[in-house]
């Protein structure tokens, strides 16, 4: 009984997966690609901005006592 489960849920998941999911083209694979890494670097510049400021703020800080 398990095993016919088994078998009729990876017969499932290959229909979905071959006749259902919308699968990007290439182009649209790579513009989304530049797009993650563009983001991804945006967004590590600005942890790494705001890391400096709180470092820097910190140092004057500690330079007080």
């Amino acid at each position: 009984m398990a095993k016919s489960k088994i078998v009729n849920y990876v017969r499932e998941s290959y229909d979905e997966l071959m006749h259902k999911v919308s699968w990007p083209t290439w182009n649209e694979l790579q513009s989304s690609a530049i797009v993650v890494s563009i983001a991804s670097l945006i967004i590590a510049l600005v942890v790494f901005l705001m890391d400096e400021s709180f470092r820097n703020i910190l140092l004057q800080f500690y330079k007080l006592f």
